[in-house]
């Protein structure tokens, strides 16, 4: 007896030879979740940090600050003050600083800056400023502060007078004696307008010494911080190479 063959001309296959289907398992996703590496993109963060500039008074480093908190937000810039006279060991507590030269030392790394020229500081009734700028030859008569904390060092200008009264510690001294009538004081314009008081007022003194403002910092603690501080005052993008 032959059997009858189904439409098309095939055999029915019965449901339970059929190839069952195969859908993914819970568990299957479970596996591959677990064998999946995951890779974070997102950037490294610097750990927060301080970075300490000294300064001596009259020194301007305003507008280094202002980039260095635009390239640099991560780190902390502290201005830490110091005065002239210990300079020196002033900068072995600090990461660097703005000096005055001279400061001869072979274990620092000094970068001069700008230089500042020195003005005559007298009395607003004295006729020292009758003139827009002073001739050495023009104090002659004139009795000459000088303060302990000077930064100018011995002038040698012909004719002026020594104080008969002990030297004053601090050009702030200095200056506020001028403003008394009593004698005049010669620094760099820097120190003139932070120690300006009402009273006197100043005048550039033709031919006079020049202080130079300089960065100074220790040649073993050249730190990437400092290298970035350097390229700032440098004038260098943030792009620039070293």
């Amino acid at each position: 007896m032959v059997k009858q063959r189904g439409r098309g001309g095939s055999a029915k296959r019965p449901a339970s030879a059929r190839t069952p289907s195969r859908t993914p398992s819970p568990s299957g996703k479970k596996s591959a979740a677990r064998d999946q590496v995951v890779f974070d993109s997102s950037p490294v963060r610097e750990a927060p940090r301080v970075f300490r500039l000294g300064a001596v008074a009259g020194a301007t480093p305003g507008r280094w600050i202002d980039t260095w908190k635009q390239r640099m937000p991560h780190v902390t810039l502290e201005l830490v003050p110091i005065e002239t006279e210990p300079q020196r060991a002033s900068i072995d507590e600090l990461d660097a600083a703005l000096i005055r030269l001279p400061l001869d030392d072979d274990t620092l790394h000094l970068i001069p800056l700008y230089d500042e020229i020195a003005v005559v500081v007298a009395s607003a009734e004295s006729h020292l400023l009758a003139v827009d700028e002073l001739e050495p030859s023009d104090l002659a008569g004139e009795v000459l502060i000088t303060p302990l904390d000077d930064v100018l060092g011995p002038l040698g200008i012909p004719g002026v007078l020594t104080p008969e009264f002990a030297p004053l510690a601090t050009t702030g001294d200095a200056i506020a004696t001028v403003a008394t009538g009593v004698g005049i004081v010669i620094v760099p314009m820097s120190l003139a307008r932070l120690h300006q008081r009402k009273g006197t007022d100043h005048r550039p003194l033709r031919g006079g010494p020049i202080s130079t403002v300089a960065l100074a910092w220790p040649r073993e603690r050249t730190t990437p911080d400092v290298e970035t501080f350097v390229g700032i005052v440098r004038g260098r993008t943030a792009n620039s190479s070293r």
